[in-house]
């Protein structure tokens, strides 16, 4: 269940990773949902997740919307979510795949809560395969 309230006539969004209150917009909602689903139906546990720190790619501050790190302390997934209404492109797809250059998750991943793509990264060989569903994280 998400928690909102309204202050001041703008409606807030409760992220329980961050531990604050955020403006609720179709995108943080989508995130927001997104982080339900992993805690309650796969079962992560909420101290693997992280949401929207800065990292720098080709030299440019970016801010991903969420990782998952495995038990051992890696990055195992990066997940770049989108409002409903924006289509899943190539562009959505170079976007994560830019963010993961850095964070060298070997599994990426896509949502506009709507649609849903996961992919495989092999990194020696550079060959990239789609995932028939949310990808195993040990």
């Amino acid at each position: 269940m998400l928690k909102q309230r309204n202050i001041e006539g703008r409606t807030e969004i409760f992220d329980p990773i961050r531990k604050k209150w955020v403006s609720f917009t179709e995108e943080e909602k989508v995130r927001q949902l997104f982080i339900l689903f992993m805690i309650q139906e796969k079962k992560i546990p909420a101290t693997h997740i992280s949401i929207e720190k800065k990292i720098i790619v080709n030299g440019l501050e970016k801010r991903y919307d969420i990782v998952v790190y495995n038990r051992k302390g890696q990055v195992a997934l990066v997940v770049e979510c989108k409002a409903p209404s924006v289509p899943i492109t190539q562009a959505v797809l170079e976007q994560v795949g830019n963010y993961n250059k850095e964070l060298l998750a070997p599994t990426i991943g896509v949502t506009n809560g709507k649609v849903h793509y996961f992919f495989a990264i092999n990194f020696e060989t550079s060959h990239i395969q789609l995932l028939n569903d949310f990808p195993s994280i040990n």
